[in-house]
């Protein structure tokens, strides 16, 4: 048994899966709030003090012990990490570890430590001779350092670190089945930030991390409405972009999108996603958007794939981890979405052992 665990800004995430046959069975699935269930998210008052008694409670409130998983996966963030595709010569291995670790000082944040890399050659390039594809990975090792000491206050014993944007495409992979042509967007919708992800069959893979999510939802409708932030959490719940809505302002459009006169978040997150679409399809020559799946703990306010949607004129969905998976029937999630990345950690366990 895999235990995939998302630990997160707002909540933390278990899913627990058995490689069979045919592919995975789901055997379990539980989230737990990482702030007091009571009190207004400040991400900024979040430490690791709070994470691991989230973990605790978590497997307690799960019934489950973590010493029974052959494999724990866990991962990285994708605003701690670099994921780049990159093309270069084909040069024998020591030589392209060099390269690597040249190529990812380009491109992460450094903080005084180290680069911590890892690569895989994706194949040969389909436009340049004697060239090839390498996925590239990338953090500092006072990131992954943190991490390690944070699994170990949890009482865990680290398994595989996977970067979150690469698990969350690994659950679609497996859920879905990847089209010939065009490309798949994923917009993953956490607590303070957002990842994009774009892909498809022989296509670059591309992530961005986006500065907008659940939590800027939820603050923009308390300062518009002038109520606390857990009133305005509950609001959004029920109402989505509706409640951004005052009476005689707007009034709820194509497919139940809403028209808001006054620029919102939403509009900010949309436009982001738009100069990230456009820069891919620069860089690529690709624009051939099928279809966007949002994912994550903010991906299914109500609304929201509605005016997406009709702001980019690219169809919109939520994405269901659970939806094509065996074991689906005997867990009990209110918001699956909020569990792709962790489905993907959890799958990332059998592939490694295979």
């Amino acid at each position: 048994m895999y235990l995939g665990l998302d630990i997160g800004r707002q909540y933390v995430k278990m899913v627990t899966a058995e490689k069979t046959k045919d592919g995975y069975k789901v055997i379990d699935a539980g989230s737990r709030l990482v702030p007091d269930a009571n009190t207004a998210f400040d991400p900024e008052k979040i430490d690791r003090s709070h994470w691991v008694m989230a973990v605790r409670e978590l497997f307690k409130q799960q019934g489950f012990n973590p010493k029974k998983a052959k494999s724990l996966i866990t991962g990285i963030g994708g605003s701690s990490a670099s994921i780049k595709q990159i093309t270069t010569m084909e040069m024998p291995s020591d030589e392209l570890e060099s390269a690597m670790t040249f190529e990812a000082r380009k491109h992460i944040p450094m903080d005084g430590t180290d680069a911590v890399i890892d690569y895989q050659i994706l194949g040969s390039n389909k436009q340049e001779v004697d060239k090839i594809d390498v996925g590239l990975v990338a953090c500092t090792k006072g990131v992954l350092t943190a991490h390690m000491d944070l699994l170990k206050e949890c009482g865990l014993k680290a398994g595989v670190v996977d970067v979150n944007p690469i698990a969350m495409s690994n659950a679609f992979s497996f859920v879905k089945d990847i089209p010939e042509d065009g490309l798949v967007v994923m917009l993953d919708i956490g607590a303070v930030s957002s990842g994009l992800v774009v892909y498809g069959k022989g296509q670059q893979f591309f992530t961005r991390d986006l500065p907008i999510g659940g939590h800027h939802f939820v603050k923009e409708l308390s300062d518009k409405k002038d109520i606390g932030y857990i009133e305005a959490q509950d609001l959004l719940f029920k109402e989505g972009l509706a409640a951004m809505v005052s009476k005689g302002s707007g009034e709820p459009s194509v497919d139940g999108a809403v028209g808001i006169a006054e620029r919102t978040v939403y509009d900010n997150l949309v436009e982001d996603m738009r100069r990230s679409l456009r820069f891919y399809a620069k860089q690529t020559g690709q624009s051939f958007f099928l279809k966007i799946f949002l994912t994550g703990g903010g991906a299914s306010t109500p609304g929201l794939s509605a005016f997406v949607n009709e702001k980019l004129n690219i169809d919109c969905a939520v994405f269901n981890p659970f939806e094509n998976i065996e074991g689906k029937d005997s867990i009990s999630v209110s918001n699956s979405s909020q569990f792709t990345t962790a489905l993907g950690l959890g799958i990332r366990g059998g592939m490694i052992n295979e």
